[in-house]
């Protein structure tokens, strides 16, 4: 089906070559379909209009009044050194008083003609302070001519609502809404993509209304109606691509796996020295009975910092090997697919020793596959896939690679789904002779409307529950700043910890061998905040030599951070590990996976340069013993900052999912959805996963039943047009390689 030719024609038909050039460089846009979906930010209420003597500060008002006198100055500045800086100010007066408009730069040409004494004008902008006196810097304004100008002309100019678009600096907000002024008679061309019952069954607007009121709004209800109207054809849409995804899914051909009756599973779950709590047990049922099936599970494990996850991963490998397959984990870094092979050699034990004297009967091989790893051991393990004899592999992203044969491959398990390029986890399915069945896991808590707008084509198992025996962790902001005091009593506290037998961690945001920017250091520096922003991030290797020669002297100091050598690595781990070391001072390097169960004390410095998520993930590492965790914020920032508040709330709650919320509503969604889909660039522009919970959940349902009546979309033209039109290149990539 093709698009309607009046939105497939291209920008520079339309706006000439130069403006389409900028359009399509800078904003992603080609076409007059592009153009039209380019929705404004918000709108520039001109609001009533002020009488002078009345103006509130910081806000943006309109008036009308009459220049009672315009004065060009000049002045030296460090851009114009030599006098030829220059500034208009002009005084104008509505009768209850004066106010004084001021322009500069090249901004004073057109005014300094215009804005004569006894020009009467209507003036917008937002007034400040300068030298105790109210006034407005470089107003919008429009003249008006002469006393004999009806009323309505100031009445309508002053309550419009303007369109301010997401613009660039080689594209500014107005030029944007007068391209889209020309291109929006095409609107009414526009196909609708929803189903009419669908439509009037929910009382919403036809997509050509939606666009000409999203553009030029009379009232505020055109906004809402236009914008309820086109959250649902983004949500819709999104929701039928994911739909038909899952649709596919369950067409393609998977060998079933169900795991032997006294086989290697049942011989792992009667050495496990805990019972699984009700949570994994749950959670397992559903796996196995995904996995029993004949075409390829898809389903996105959650689970809480701490959980139980790799354990509920390893019994669905296991189950795997029982049935004659083969199971790989991917995991992001090294260090945590070395963590991960340790921990899971650990809690199979002589399980995990196939063909080696000593192993158990049902036992199969355990086999580790990192880029790093020296030809000999390599060339060992790839022997080991492609016969078969490694039932279970771990490994980098170093298992993609072409040269890597598997024996059978049964199962996919993607560790920290997020930092994996769909291209890669795609290029490890295809490794299997049918498609392998998919279980991917992550520890960053996402809320259910992103889990359904990002992993909609993943059915979602949640664990929610700590296993037994885990402990509390205390969360405190330290404000550094305000109280230094506090900083001198958490090096305390580390020591007491120590002196426990404990061990802590210390992250830093940064590494510390890189070339500090010189311009950055030489930053004027205004307020507190600024000051604690233009400061570089503290670095590991500063931050380990000052504890170790300060408060912290006395105690074995090690550093680990991402540029070390792979064996440096391991070893600073491995000593870590054995409780050699007393504080690690790392990189969020330690954020994933990392399991000490003696670590219970951790400081994160500069904790309002990590992410609600991020911090909550690192906070994970400690309390993992029987031992309390306590973890320290540290920031500079003032308390009444955002980011302070943001550090408020991750020492207030221990639940990820409230705090995954907290995360998205701060930041924008587009940052999430992006850094999820493998940076595809979202394609929501005015539905918001977190506000429009309800009209995702609707949108879901309705676009299930639409695909199961009618697969291929043949009876809807127009939401086969918005598919193909709405979904960017990338997007559909994503969505067809899931």
């Amino acid at each position: 089906m093709d698009l309607v030719p009046a939105l497939q024609e291209p920008l520079k038909k339309v706006l000439g070559p130069a403006t389409a050039k900028v359009m399509a460089e800078h904003l992603g846009l080609h076409t007059v379909g592009d153009l039209l979906h380019h929705y404004p930010r918000r709108y520039e209420e001109r609001g009533q209009l002020t009488h002078l003597a009345d103006l509130p500060m910081d806000e943006h008002v309109t008036v009308v009044a009459q220049v009672a006198d315009a004065r060009l100055h000049t002045f030296a500045s460090s851009k114009a050194p030599r006098g030829k800086g220059q500034r208009l100010e002009v005084t104008i007066t509505d009768g209850s008083g004066h106010l004084q408009l001021v322009f500069f730069g090249n901004g004073v040409h057109k005014p300094h003609k215009e804005l004569l004494p006894g020009t009467r004008a209507m003036f917008a902008g937002k007034v400040s302070v300068f030298n105790r006196r109210l006034q407005l810097a470089h107003p919008a304004y429009e003249l008006l001519r002469g006393d004999t100008e009806g009323e309505e002309t100031v009445e309508s100019w002053a309550g419009a609502l303007i369109p301010l678009y997401p613009a660039t600096a080689k594209l500014e907000s107005w030029k944007l809404a007068k391209a889209i002024q020309t291109v929006l008679p095409s609107a009414q061309e526009a196909v609708d993509p929803l189903p009419d019952s669908l439509r009037e069954g929910r009382g919403l607007v036809s997509l050509p209304e939606a666009l000409i009121k999203i553009h030029r709004p009379h009232t505020k209800a055109d906004i809402e109606d236009a914008r309820a109207r086109l959250k649902w054809d983004e949500a819709f849409v999104l929701q039928v691509a994911l739909a038909r995804r899952r649709h596919a899914e369950t067409q393609l051909p998977a060998v079933p796996r169900k795991p032997g009756r006294d086989g290697l599973l049942t011989a792992f779950d009667d050495r496990l020295p805990f019972t699984l709590t009700d949570g994994q047990q749950k959670v397992s049922r559903e796996i196995f009975d995904d996995l029993a099936t004949d075409h390829p599970m898809h389903r996105l494990l959650q689970g809480e910092v701490g959980s139980g996850k790799t354990l509920v991963a390893l019994r669905a490998m296991l189950a795997v090997v029982d049935s004659g397959g083969q199971a790989v984990m991917l995991a992001p870094t090294e260090v945590l697919a070395q963590q991960h092979h340790r921990s899971v050699v650990e809690m199979m034990g002589e399980l995990a020793e196939g063909g080696m004297l000593g192993g158990a009967e049902h036992a199969t091989k355990v086999v580790l596959l990192t880029g790093s790893m020296g030809a000999a051991a390599r060339r060992h393990a790839l022997l080991d896939l492609a016969t078969g004899e490694a039932g279970i592999v771990i490994g980098t992203h170093a298992l993609i690679e072409d040269k890597v044969q598997f024996h059978d491959l049964g199962l996919v398990v993607v560790d920290e789904q997020h930092r994996f390029g769909v291209e890669q986890r795609d290029a490890l399915r295809g490794k299997g002779k049918q498609p392998p069945h998919l279980l991917v896991m992550t520890a960053t808590p996402i809320p259910r409307t992103v889990a359904m707008t990002v992993f909609g084509d993943l059915e979602t198992s949640v664990l929610d529950q700590l296993p037994a025996g885990r402990s509390p962790i205390a969360s405190h902001v330290v404000p550094a700043a305000d109280k230094p005091h506090f900083l001198a009593r958490a090096w305390e506290r580390v020591r007491e910890e120590v002196s426990g037998g404990h061990q802590a961690y210390v992250v830093c945001p940064r590494i510390g061998d890189e070339d500090d920017d010189p311009k950055k250091k030489a930053a004027q520096r205004a307020s507190p905040e600024d000051d604690a922003e233009k400061r570089p991030p503290l670095a590991v290797l500063d931050v380990a030599g000052q504890l170790a020669e300060g408060p912290l002297q006395g105690l074995k100091v090690e550093v680990l951070h991402g540029r070390m050598q792979p064996d440096d690595k391991d070893a600073v781990m491995g000593r870590f590990a054995a409780g050699e070391t007393d504080v690690l001072v790392a990189t969020t390097v330690i954020e994933v996976g990392v399991n000490v169960p003696n670590a219970t004390a951790m400081v994160i410095m500069d904790a309002d340069r990590f992410g609600v998520s991020q911090l909550h993930q690192l906070r994970g590492r400690v309390g993992r013993g029987s031992a309390p965790g306590l973890c320290l914020l540290v920031s500079e920032m003032p308390e009444a900052s955002a980011a302070r508040q943001r550090l408020n709330a991750v020492a207030s709650t221990r639940d990820g999912f409230e705090l995954s919320r907290i995360d998205l509503e701060q930041r924008r969604e587009g940052d999430v959805l992006g850094q999820a889909q493998s940076g595809a660039r979202t394609s929501l522009r005015v539905l918001a996963v977190i506000e429009d919970e309800e009209i995702i959940a609707e949108a879901r349902q309705e676009a299930a039943a639409v695909v199961a009546a009618d697969p291929e979309l043949t009876g809807l033209p127009g939401l086969r047009t918005a598919l193909e039109a709405l979904l960017d290149e990338e997007r559909e990539q994503y969505l067809e390689k899931g």
